[in-house]
C-alpha cells in the first residue's frame, strides 16, 4: 500500500489529473488495486452535469490508464529510473455499467496482460461498493517525455 507522494514519483499527472489517491495492492507484474475518491469538489462536477453530476467515463477510462502506469512502473522499475515514462497508446473493449456519483468511492483494478517490446496491456475494471461500473482492455508504452 502507497499514497500519493510515491504515486507522483511514478507518475507526471499532478492536481486536477492526478485521478488516484493511493494504491491499496501491488503484486509487480500480476496486478494493482488503486482508489480514487471522487469528491464534490472537482472541477468537472460544475459542467458534468450541473443539475445531478456524474464522473466523467473518460475520467474513469484516464483513472485506469494511470493504474496500468504504476503497475508497469512497480514491475520495471528500471524504465521509471532511466527517465523513461508510460504513455497511452490503446484503449479497447470500453463498457461502461453504472454511473459514478460525487462520495463514490472508485477502486480501480488493473491486472497485467502481457508486454511486447515497449507495449504493455492490461485489464481493467473501475468497480464501486464491489459492482463493475466499466472496463476496458488498455495499453500503454514506456518511451521518453
Amino acid at each position: 500500500m502507497f499514497g500519493v507522494d510515491k504515486i507522483q514519483n511514478f507518475l507526471p499527472h499532478r492536481y486536477p489529473f492526478l485521478l488516484i489517491d493511493r494504491v491499496i495492492e501491488c503484486e509487480p507484474g500480476k496486478r494493482l488495486l488503486g482508489l480514487k475518491n471522487i469528491s464534490v469538489n472537482e472541477p468537472w462536477v460544475s459542467g458534468h452535469f450541473p443539475s445531478k453530476a456524474i464522473f466523467p467515463g473518460v475520467l474513469i477510462i484516464e483513472a485506469l490508464a494511470q493504474a496500468t502506469g504504476l503497475l508497469a512502473s512497480e514491475t520495471a522499475p528500471e524504465l521509471v529510473e532511466s527517465g523513461m515514462i508510460y504513455y497511452l497508446v490503446g484503449v479497447d473493449k470500453v463498457r461502461f455499467k453504472k454511473p459514478v456519483y460525487p462520495g463514490d468511492q472508485l477502486l480501480l483494478e488493473v491486472e497485467y496482460l502481457r508486454h511486447k517490446r515497449n507495449i504493455w496491456s492490461f485489464e481493467c475494471t473501475a468497480l464501486v461498493e464491489g459492482k463493475a461500473v466499466a472496463s476496458a482492455q488498455i495499453m500503454c508504452a514506456a518511451a521518453e517525455p
